[in-house]
């Protein structure tokens, strides 16, 4: 599914260049779940801003269903992505002015979705993250575990070929956590690839693969031997 080559990042500034990927080569197959570690400043949330096609590699190629995509134009990089990317956030980003439901359709009105598609397809996943009681509560009304169910609803609802998962647990205390990496791991059990950024080893072992990041390179994987599909 994914397939790069040579990545690299540098960020320049008048006195100071940072190279925060460094020729990087990684492949995922359709299904996996794999977590990304490593310390702070390795390249973590580079990768996956590239990988989402919210930044641009310096150098290097990316492949997304064998069609390199790191050089497309603002115009199709927003295209591609609504159409096959869904993201999940360790801050939720949900719009406090909009209910839950109003949340969750936002990005099927970005995609023109008709009206009773969308009803069907909001309906269906709120149901599936246990929060279809909440359609009509704003985010503030709910728990932090709540409000990531939410973010998890809206990254499905467009139904995408892969999830991209930032911290997704940071903000929660553990049982709220917990609840969340469960979710996700389901999710991979269904069907779903996920690609997320995590501190926790224990949360690492959720998915099938943990690759180690450092100084923007790998510098050791394993396998977690939980390979759904």
């Amino acid at each position: 599914m994914i397939k790069t080559e040579e990545l690299t990042k540098v960020y320049r500034t008048e006195d100071v260049e940072t190279t925060a990927l460094d020729n990087l080569d990684l492949a995922i197959e359709p299904g996996e779940f794999v977590s990304i570690m490593g310390p702070s400043g390795c390249g973590k949330s580079t990768l996956l801003n590239v990988l989402g096609l919210l930044d641009n590699p310096t150098r290097g190629r990316y492949y997304f269903l064998d069609e390199e995509v790191s050089r497309l134009n603002e115009h199709r990089r927003a295209a591609f992505r609504k159409a096959n990317i869904g993201f999940v956030f360790q801050s939720f980003n949900l719009i406090d002015e909009l209910s839950v439901y109003e949340n969750v359709e936002l990005p099927l009105l970005y995609q023109k979705v008709p009206g009773a598609e969308r009803k069907t397809r909001v309906t269906r996943m709120l149901e599936k993250m246990d929060v279809g009681h909440r359609a009509g509560h704003y985010p503030q009304q709910l728990s932090g575990g709540q409000q990531q169910r939410v973010a998890v609803a809206r990254a499905l609802v467009t139904e995408p070929k892969i999830i991209l998962a930032d911290e997704p647990t940071g903000n929660l205390d553990s049982s709220r956590g917990d609840e969340v990496m469960t979710l996700l791991g389901n999710l991979n059990k269904e069907g779903t690839t996920i690609v997320m950024v995590t501190h926790s080893p224990a949360y690492a072992d959720y998915g099938n693969r943990t690759i180690q990041l450092f100084d923007g390179r790998i510098a050791d994987e394993k396998l977690n031997g939980n390979f759904h599909v």
